[in-house]
């Protein structure tokens, strides 16, 4: 017999706003003023946060984390485009956007030094806390979308943050898979900045996509210039839309770059050639939306420096409140290993305690 042809497939590139501010206006989203500006303050206020937690973790104020630099776009108009009966489930890397669905940026920061306190949010919250496992939180999404599916609550979608390092794990394709045999309403947004920690993209995966990876599961897959805050929103706009319809799941493929380390506890010099960072800087999502912004006569200089001092501000009290007296129960972790009391837990927990009044015995 003949062999013939079941099926042909293709994946399509999003870019609306380039790095020279050239715009395609037939494509970009009706954004009023107000959501305009309330991006580019998102954005700018996570640069600002990194650079303010840099200097906390080199002065041993905070522990080890991950910058955002260079992410703001992909992580930040995506949470522009939810609503807030949305649940956000994110990774590590996504701070602006978890500031944007209203989490005190006191509480990342006592969580960044050690206290678990920090990151509790509420049930009404819909942000689930941050996942540092690589894709152990993408069934948790999927899961979370199949249980509102049989709640009725069909316009409530998840929007499910990933690394391209994570699309190469086994949870990943486990939700994937399921997500697309359940027709689940889950935004799969995968920011591909070319490296899982030290090891390139080329190293991870042979697709010449991450995107196509959904045509696999049956869904929609779409790769977006991460860098571009207008394309970023209208690809999850249009996502949230067909999840929230009945039409499934979508992963984006936000194309974009780390600016800056992996975490604190990392040193890119050792595995990347700093000339290709200095590439990527003149596609920083932030100039390039600054840019468009000044273009459509919506913000100017004057305004850039109210804003840098009204941020200052915002960051230095979080920081006060961070650093005053907090009073944490120190055995509060074992409480939440399982549901209910384990024997071994508790012994261990009781070690934990007779080594603590050790120490301040000893002082």
């Amino acid at each position: 017999m003949p062999v013939s042809e079941t099926a042909r497939f293709n994946v399509s590139h999003l870019q609306i706003l380039d790095e020279h501010g050239t715009v395609d206006s037939a494509l970009a989203p009706a954004l009023s003023e107000p959501q305009l500006l309330t991006l580019y303050r998102a954005m700018l206020l996570g640069r600002r946060v990194d650079e303010r937690m840099l200097k906390l973790q080199r002065q041993g104020r905070i522990g080890t984390f991950p910058p955002t630099t260079g992410h703001e776009a992909a992580v930040c108009a995506p949470a522009l485009a939810m609503r807030s009966s949305d649940w956000l489930v994110g990774t590590y890397r996504e701070l602006p956007a978890r500031l944007m669905r209203g989490e005190p940026l006191e509480s990342a920061l006592l969580y960044y030094n050690g206290y678990e306190e920090g990151s509790p949010l509420g049930i009404d919250a819909r942000t689930l806390p941050i996942q540092v496992i690589l894709g152990s939180q993408l069934p948790h999404a999927v899961g979370i979308g199949f249980a509102m599916q049989q709640l009725g609550e069909e316009d409530t979608a998840v929007v499910a943050y990933l690394g391209d390092g994570a699309s190469s794990q086994g949870d990943f394709h486990e939700a994937a898979n399921f997500a697309g045999v359940w027709r689940a309403p889950v935004v799969f947004i995968c920011v591909n900045n070319g490296w899982a920690i030290s090891v390139p993209r080329e190293a991870q995966t042979a697709s010449e996509t991450i995107a196509q990876k959904a045509i696999a599961y049956g869904f929609e897959g779409i790769q977006v210039d991460g860098n571009d805050a207008l394309a970023m929103y209208k690809a999850t706009q249009d996502a949230l839309a067909r999840a929230r319809s009945g039409g499934g799941p979508t992963l984006i493929e936000a194309i974009s770059y780390r600016l800056m380390m992996h975490t604190t506890a990392d040193d890119p010099k050792k595995y990347r050639d700093e000339a290709e960072e200095q590439q990527w800087w003149p596609r920083d999502p932030l100039l390039r939306f600054r840019r468009y912004l000044d273009d459509q006569n919506l913000w100017n200089d004057d305004k850039e420096q109210e804003l840098e001092v009204e941020l200052k501000s915002e960051i230095e009290t979080a920081v006060k409140r961070f650093e005053s007296e907090h009073v944490f129960k120190p055995d509060a972790p074992f409480d939440h290993v399982f549901g209910t009391r384990s024997d071994e837990i508790e012994a261990q927990r009781a070690a934990f305690l007779n080594n603590l009044r050790l120490e301040r015995a000893d002082g």
